[in-house]
């Protein structure tokens, strides 16, 4: 099934994605393999919440990523929900 999830790097940064594999794609980000997240060091996945679709999941990260808003990304990490429709 289809993910948004976030990670954060030690240094409290946040990086907002989406996946159909989200096991693998973590791993992927871990290990260094993908380009935007290789400069930033260790990274936690801190967040999923999954979706129908791939569209609906990359739709939800497009919005997430647009609002530019660490205290809203605070806000779904701690109640543990993304509220904006796909």
């Amino acid at each position: 099934m289809p993910h948004v999830y976030i990670l954060q790097t030690s240094a409290g940064k946040y990086y907002i994605g989406s996946t159909t594999d989200l096991k693998s794609r973590i791993r992927h980000h871990q290990e260094g393999h993908t380009p935007s997240t290789k400069r930033l060091g260790k990274l936690d996945l801190i967040f999923s919440q999954e979706y129908h679709s791939l569209d609906d999941a990359r739709s939800v990260e497009r919005k997430l990523k647009k609002l530019k808003r660490r205290d809203y990304i605070e806000k779904v990490i701690k109640e543990g929900n993304i509220r904006i429709k796909p």
